[in-house]
């Protein structure tokens, strides 16, 4: 069983930084498109940001300019570096590793919280 290790969660005020790790099984890491999604109390999850294994990223639009992911190949682990926080960005983070091929592997960590409020 891949096991994904989230951390990083938190208690942020509005305008905050934070910053999720997610440690990945070295055996997938390297090929593997690894993502952060979260899903907010009464939504659904949606993909906050994804990053292949040659570094190239995509993002909600919601989170362009402020949330940066990157991958750490040696360490097997991905990053999301969240800037600017607000309100709205409140929800369980979830990190998540898909293989390139559909049907060929799609796993979750377990959740981290990150909440803004004053």
């Amino acid at each position: 069983q891949v096991q994904l290790v989230e951390s990083g969660g938190g208690l942020v005020q509005p305008g905050g930084s934070l910053r999720l790790s997610c440690a990945a099984p070295g055996s997938i890491f390297s090929f593997y498109i690894m993502g952060w999604y979260r899903q907010a109390p009464g939504k659904q999850r949606e993909l906050v940001a994804a990053i292949i294994s040659g570094g190239s990223a995509n993002y909600v639009d919601s989170v362009k300019g402020r949330f940066t992911i990157s991958r750490d190949n040696a360490k097997n682990t991905v990053y999301l570096q969240m800037n600017g926080l607000t309100p709205e960005d409140t929800a369980v983070y979830y990190c998540n590793a898909r293989h390139p091929v559909g049907g060929f592997g799609n796993y979750w960590g377990k959740g981290t919280l990150v909440t803004v409020s004053a």
